[in-house]
């Protein structure tokens, strides 16, 4: 069967949600992809589009997941594409998953220490509630709005 892969560089979005599932270990987070460009005119680079996906990871990816990511942390994760459809209350959305095969840090943001997990090491249980998975839609957040804020770093590129 083809399915297709992709491999997204962006910032978690959102705290990853762990959660112990009948078929295992399963986590999700948002991630958020922004294009960034050289804008000749005022000799500057400049933030373009910024995408959200929503990445499951499952089994051990998912408890090392939810072990190591924080909210801002540069990623790079690859996986299967999951474009979704749908309707609800008269209103039409679309959402991006990826189905993780693999996740790790962007070194080219800074360093990260690798530890190999050990059979019995479990995730912390989620000390936060549940967040808010809904993207609004496009132009609806409001000016000075915090539900999404990017990373002071990830506005400058050296």
């Amino acid at each position: 069967m083809n399915e297709t892969m992709v491999c997204a560089v962006g910032r978690v979005a959102t705290q990853p949600v762990y959660r112990e599932v009948a078929s295992g270990p399963s986590a999700r987070f948002r991630m958020a992809v922004t294009a960034r460009y050289w804008d000749r005119e005022k000799n500057t680079w400049t933030d373009g589009h910024t995408n959200f996906f929503t990445v499951w990871a499952n089994r051990q990816l998912a408890t090392n997941t939810a072990a190591s990511l924080t909210v801002g942390e540069p990623v790079i994760v690859q996986g299967r594409l999951k474009v979704r459809t749908d309707v609800r209350e008269g209103q039409s959305w679309t959402s991006a998953d990826i189905d993780a095969v693999a996740i790790g840090h962007d070194m080219a943001w800074g360093t990260s220490a690798f530890r190999r997990a050990g059979k019995a090491e479990t995730a912390p249980s989620p000390t936060q509630p549940e967040p808010n998975w809904e993207t609004p839609p496009e132009g609806s957040v409001e000016p000075g709005d915090t539900r999404v804020q990017h990373p002071p770093e990830a506005a400058v590129l050296t």
